[in-house]
């Protein structure tokens, strides 16, 4: 229903009013006496069980059937690693799904690799905030950039982000960090896919490691959320006509 719950705060475990719990059990399993077991120590009442049998299949094949080549722009293309790469492919960075978010699959992560696609030249210095799997500094590493720093919260995303380099063989020009103060340094274009709330928090941070001239692209926003976005950063950078896909917005804009 109407009732959102988006990134918690660090050690908060928020559930909605509503919350459907899923577990997968061997077939030889009772239903009987597990739905009694699990109604003992959920405090639900044995009626809301159901079950069902799934039949046995190739996984592996399956995980992989849903996962294809994705063009992101004219030159970039994701390409997990079981997929060949297609023949139109010009820049291509490999990736598969893992504990980090970010596999090009997500309108966010898309419209972010579709303007970063657009606007990377070879030389730039890259911040990617809030970095998940790696995948949008690996590709402005990929479309020629300099160097990236990559910051996020969470120390396996930065290992995956780092795993994810060297597949990409650009392990070379990134560096990973928690976060940490940017004052000091200056980047030719500004990343931050995560949410709307921390995007605001950010923005006079994210404003001084931007250098004169330089880009700014920011998603993990809804659409209903373009204004208050923008105005926490329209005074430092001059922004452009947001990319819409799905209900998610991209916002890009060029530092004053």
């Amino acid at each position: 229903a109407d009732e959102p719950i988006f990134e918690p705060d660090p050690g908060d475990t928020p559930l909605w009013q509503a919350t459907r719990v899923t577990g997968l059990f061997s077939a030889e399993a009772d239903f009987e006496s597990l739905a009694q077991s699990l109604s003992a120590h959920v405090g639900l009442h044995y009626g809301h069980w159901r079950h069902r049998v799934i039949q046995d299949q190739a996984w592996e094949r399956a995980w992989m059937e849903r996962f294809k080549p994705i063009q992101c722009g004219t030159r970039l293309w994701v390409v997990p690693s079981h997929h060949a790469v297609p023949d139109a492919a010009d820049v291509v960075l490999r990736l598969d799904p893992g504990l980090a978010f970010g596999t090009g699959n997500h309108p966010t992560t898309a419209l972010c690799l579709q303007a970063i696609d657009a606007l990377v030249e070879p030389g730039w210095r890259v911040l990617d905030y809030g970095c998940g799997s790696g995948v949008l500094a690996i590709a402005a590493l990929k479309l020629g950039a300099e160097s990236a720093l990559a910051i996020d919260i969470d120390p396996q995303a930065l290992l995956a982000c780092e795993d994810n380099a060297l597949r990409n063989e650009v392990a070379q020009g990134l560096q990973t960090s928690t976060p940490c103060d940017v004052a000091g340094l200056e980047f030719d274009l500004v990343l931050a896919n995560i949410l709307a709330g921390p995007l605001v928090q950010l923005a006079p941070m994210l404003a001084t490691a931007a250098r004169p001239s330089a880009k700014l692209v920011l998603s993990g926003i809804l659409e209903s959320q373009i204004d208050t976005v923008e105005a926490a950063y329209k005074d430092a950078f001059v922004m452009s006509d947001p990319m819409l896909h799905d209900g998610w917005a991209c916002l890009m804009g060029a530092r004053r």
